[in-house]
């Protein structure tokens, strides 16, 4: 199956400023394109990649510095543009802007790129137009190159390989459990066995360092030596704020799809959770702050990119992912399975009004969203519109992606697909 390597380059500055111009030329490409397409559309008319290709070809011979990029990596921009219209629409693709956006250009024919290990600690690969260029090993490159993307994050310049490794996706689980996710603000992620992963990605002190750049960017003259020197502190803590956050979600997806055969999460819109509130600051009930308040609170968990990388560390272990509706999760009891506001005595007390349960309120949540899940997984349909005849743990048609269910609530299935799946899964242990 397709994965990514990312690895750090060590250009050369010649080099460093090559790859600054080869960006900067694909991000004219796309605002041009970007633009034309727009122009299109305002006089009813459509136009696709291959028309815009072909009219490249006849850019080059007028605006020769076009030329300097490869001609791969322009055609891939252009795709690129052409997926993020059809997806999205035209007129909702933003402008790649000199100072918002991350320079990178992709190389999408693998038999042009060349990779060789030169020690423990160095590598090296050859790119078209670049020559030979160093990188850091920092692991191995576990199979064939497909194509490579050369990116900076406004300090260090990085090659990310899209390669083959040769690995399809298992047909079992060597395991036979299940567990349910509750994602929340305080807590990253809470899973129903009891457990509470968390982590903290900035420190109280890059915090207050942080505040204190604000500042001091907000009397910085726009454009100035001095504000490019404030961005690019104020980016540095991003980075080291953005690594650990990639690194929590990798390592909890890496064990929770190693232990665990199913794993249910809430089906959560994450962009739309995130829109902000309408109206404005000053507006009586508007709640401006309060909202952009949590929506920083839940970008700063990562649910989204933890979700990613469950699908993707699924693909190598066979989990099945279900997505269960997030309705009534929170004031549910696991227990009897009466729903109660009253029951959710705090943000982390969770106490039944009816048979008197207490827990922990985000693992009650875990719980309620892991019998949702099993009841699904096991018997198929129960109240839903369509059917989703899914066994647990097995891959009888050979798919080498992971399945993802999505299915709402049903007290009574859920119940009662929940014992049924626990004594098939003592079975299968028992005859193991």
């Amino acid at each position: 199956m397709l994965t990514g390597r990312k690895y750090r380059l060590a250009f050369t500055p010649e080099q460093a400023e090559f790859a600054g111009s080869i960006a900067g030329i694909c991000r004219s490409v796309w605002n041009t394109a970007l633009e034309q397409r727009r122009e299109y559309r305002r006089r009813g008319a459509w136009i696709n990649y291959h028309e815009q290709a072909g009219q490249l070809v006849d850019a080059k011979t007028d605006h020769r510095w076009l030329k300097l990029a490869p001609s791969h990596a322009l055609q891939q921009t252009l795709m690129d543009l052409d997926r993020a219209c059809r997806e999205h629409g035209t007129f909702r693709v933003k402008w790649r802007s000199v100072r918002r956006w991350s320079p990178s250009f992709r190389f999408p024919a693998g038999d042009q790129i060349t990779v060789e290990r030169l020690g423990k600690r160095w590598g090296r690969c050859k790119l078209p137009k670049f020559g030979w260029v160093r990188f850091r090993w920092s692991r191995p490159l576990g199979g064939a190159v497909r194509s490579a993307t050369v990116s900076s994050d406004g300090h260090h310049w990085s090659v990310s390989f899209v390669v083959d490794d040769g690995r399809i996706t298992p047909g079992r689980h060597p395991c036979a459990t299940a567990v349910g996710v509750d994602r929340g603000v305080v807590v990253a992620l809470a899973c129903s066995d009891g457990t509470l992963r968390d982590r903290q990605f900035r420190t109280s002190g890059e915090a207050r360092r942080y505040r204190a750049l604000q500042k001091q960017l907000s009397r910085r003259h726009k454009g100035s030596v001095n504000t490019k020197k404030t961005i690019a502190a104020m980016r540095r803590i991003k980075r080291r704020e953005r690594d650990r956050r990639s690194d929590f979600v990798s390592w909890t997806a890496n064990r929770l799809t190693t232990r665990h055969t199913l794993v249910a999460l809430e089906q959560l819109k994450t962009r739309n959770m995130t829109a902000s509130a309408k109206g404005t600051v000053e507006q009586p009930g508007s709640n401006i702050r309060q909202k952009a308040g949590l929506n920083r609170s839940i970008l700063d968990k990562g649910w989204y990119k933890f979700e990613s990388a469950l699908h993707n560390a699924a693909r190598y272990t066979g989990t099945t992912i279900v997505k269960v509706s997030a309705a009534y999760t929170s004031q549910r009891c696991s227990v009897c399975r009466m729903v109660d506001p009253e029951s959710r005595e705090s943000q982390a007390v969770f106490r039944c009004t009816t048979c008197g349960f207490t827990d922990n309120a985000d693992v009650n949540a875990a719980k309620n969203i892991l019998a949702d899940g099993l009841s699904v997984s096991a018997c198929g349909d129960f109240g839903i519109a369509r059917s989703v005849k899914q066994e647990l743990g097995g891959n009888p048609r050979g798919v080498t992606t992971p399945t993802t269910v999505e299915v709402s609530w049903n007290p009574e299935a859920s119940a009662r697909g929940g014992r049924q799946l626990v004594e098939r899964l003592a079975r299968e242990t028992a005859s193991r």
